[in-house]
Order: structure tokens, then sequence, then C-alpha cells
């Protein structure tokens, strides 16, 4: 499994650094990431949900990660070490790992209707096998809806709708 997720690392990396599956497959890059934001404070629960999809009920961190989402709908995710974070209110059995077994990725899109208006639309991969440590690569390709404007993309765990992470950036107080 460890041999699989640095080979899985290596192929993203490979991936990301010269655009080559993106080229090779004659497709655009949408969407490139580096960052993601672990589900926290006032993103905890229903309250304050995005695009209809709320956060977990405890605070999740997200040290590493690399996406690439191209035009043709392959979402390409590479997971390092999201875990609950070490504080309250999680258990402390639970601070510092990951309980979930599989994490799936959902990319929400913002689309039209034959009437004109404009409606989310949230498209989630499989499940994917998660580490306990919170490592993880998911990749499939999905059906994306025409047009995907200002894609987002979430990691769930395999059970539930809830987000643990989000494209996103957390830059300090």
């Amino acid at each position: 499994m460890k041999r699989k997720m640095m080979l899985a690392a290596l192929a993203i990396s490979l991936v990301l650094s010269t655009g080559a599956a993106a080229s090779a497959a004659g497709n655009a890059t949408v969407l490139r990431f580096g960052t993601m934001y672990g589900v926290d404070g006032p993103f905890l629960g229903s309250t304050n949900a995005i695009r209809g999809v709320s956060g977990d009920n405890l605070p999740w961190e997200i040290p590493r990660v690399q996406g690439l989402l191209t035009a043709d709908g392959r979402l390409i995710v590479t997971v390092k070490g999201l875990v609950f974070k070490s504080e309250d209110p999680v258990p402390p059995d639970l601070q510092g790992i990951n309980d979930a077994p599989e994490f799936r990725a959902l990319v929400s899109c913002l689309t039209e209707t034959p009437q004109d208006t404009v409606v989310v639309e949230n498209v989630t991969t499989q499940g994917f096998p998660a580490t306990r440590s919170g490592d993880s690569f998911i990749n499939e390709k999905l059906d994306l809806p025409n047009p995907c404007v200002a894609p987002i993309v979430f990691i769930l765990p395999g059970d539930e709708d809830d987000w643990f992470a989000v494209t996103g950036v957390e830059t300090g107080d």
C-alpha cells in the first residue's frame, strides 16, 4: 500500500509539474490546486454549508494536497495527512488521526438550466482507500455538467456527505 501511494504521488507530481496528462489527452486544465482548507470554526456543521454541502461536526486539518481537474472531467487528487485536529472539541482518541476508511472527492459546479437560471450541480467520485494517517489517492473521470463554472473540490468520507476539506487556503491570523 505504501509503495502504491508513493507511485501515485510521483505520478501526480509529474502531471502537475508538466501538465502532461492534460495535453496528452488534448484537454485543458480547468483547476490545479496545492492547498485545501480543513473544516473548522463557522464551517462546522450545516449552518454555513458551501453550495449545499455541510461541514463535518469536528475540525480537520490537511497539510499537503495536490489536485488537478481537466475539462473532460478527469479529477486527480493526492491527499496527505487529512486528519482530525489535535484540539478540543475533538475527542482525545481521535486527535491527529483519520477514522474514515475511504475518501471521496466532490466537484461542485455552477451550471445553466434550459430556463436560463443558474443552479449548483455536485458530482462525486467513488470511494478511494484512505490511511489512518489521512493519505489517499483519488483518480476518476467524472461526468461534469456543461458548463461547469467556478468549480470547487471537496474531500468527503466514503460513507457520509459532510466535507473534511475544500479547495482554499488559510493564510494565518
